[in-house]
């Protein structure tokens, strides 16, 4: 008998350690918010344009869908900015949502944003629509589906999911929120940032911010172990140019504020800010490897955060 308890342990941690990195994460879900974000309809989702607010209306949707918090009227947090080329004053909404934590008082903000570049100029082919599919409606989805597994798997630290407007247009967004956020900053652990998560031919995709942030690598490197995808450490030494990705995308917001960020993006591609980001079926599987890890990082970081 004795010999039978021990054979079906060993079985049962066999079985757990196969399934540590099992699927969360609807990928049915992830695909349709990626080709609507990413459709011509949207027409790149350019911050004050009427397409853009298609596009946070679709956030606001999910969002109440799930029946999630906020604090901010309709999930919307409304400020104004000047546009660096126009000059014009513009209205642009972030899409704030939250998730109450059951133990610690700490807060971990979730950060993707939604805006893209617009129409440009024409490419060979005639196409001027710059649809923003890595850029970034990927990070964008992903937000909206692991808002919806924390509102079911309850976190232990709190959760803010915010899909950011107009960093485009110099992180006006994150700025926005970390100027007026609803809580105090000293109570947030983390700022995890998604920017570009959905392509890369080799298979990597990168989490900058270890170097100011040692005590993430071990938890990071233990998340991504069962991984198709390849978690790539770097982007982030100092003095190392457009090499460094501190101050690349929202997380620098939250960074001058000296609250710790991890950013998850890819290196750029040839279709970066380019009418060719468009949505593309063999990216799929990137596309859902990439989401689960970073959701599996977000899970261990909310089970062992507070203790780094």
């Amino acid at each position: 008998m004795r010999h039978q308890i021990k054979v079906f342990l060993i079985i049962a941690a066999l079985f757990s350690a196969q399934n540590s990195f099992s699927q969360s994460l609807d990928e049915d879900r992830l695909w349709k918010h990626l080709e609507y974000l990413a459709s011509d309809e949207m027409k790149g989702r350019e911050s004050g344009t009427k397409e853009n607010l298609l596009a946070r209306d679709y956030i606001v949707d999910q969002f109440e869908e799930m029946g999630l918090d906020s604090q901010y009227p309709d999930f919307l947090q409304e400020f104004r900015f000047t546009d660096r080329r126009s000059q014009k004053s513009i209205e642009g909404y972030n899409v704030v949502a939250f998730v109450p934590g059951t133990e610690s008082k700490k807060i971990i903000v979730v950060t993707a944003h939604f805006d893209h570049v617009g129409i440009g100029r024409p490419n060979a082919q005639g196409d001027s629509i710059y649809n923003g599919s890595d850029d970034n409606a990927s990070g964008t989805a992903a937000l909206i589906e692991m808002a919806r597994y924390f509102s079911e798997n309850p976190p232990q630290h709190s959760m803010l999911f915010a899909a950011l407007d107009a960093e485009e247009k110099g992180l006006q967004g994150a700025k926005a929120l970390v100027q007026d956020f609803p809580f105090g900053l000293e109570q947030v652990l983390l700022n995890v940032n998604m920017d570009m998560i959905s392509r890369n031919d080799k298979n990597e995709i990168y989490v900058s911010g270890t170097y100011h942030y040692p005590e993430y690598k071990d938890i990071l490197e233990e998340s991504a172990r069962e991984s198709k995808a390849k978690l790539m450490l770097g982007h982030d030494i100092p003095g190392t140019g457009s090499d460094d990705w501190t101050r690349s995308s929202d997380h620098a917001a939250f960074f001058e504020e000296k609250v710790p960020h991890l950013y998850f993006g890819v290196e750029d591609h040839e279709d970066y800010h380019q009418p060719s980001d468009e949505v593309r079926e063999k990216d799929k599987d990137f596309f859902f490897d990439v989401a689960e890890l970073i959701l599996n990082c977000l899970k261990n970081i909310d089970q062992k955060g507070s203790n780094l």
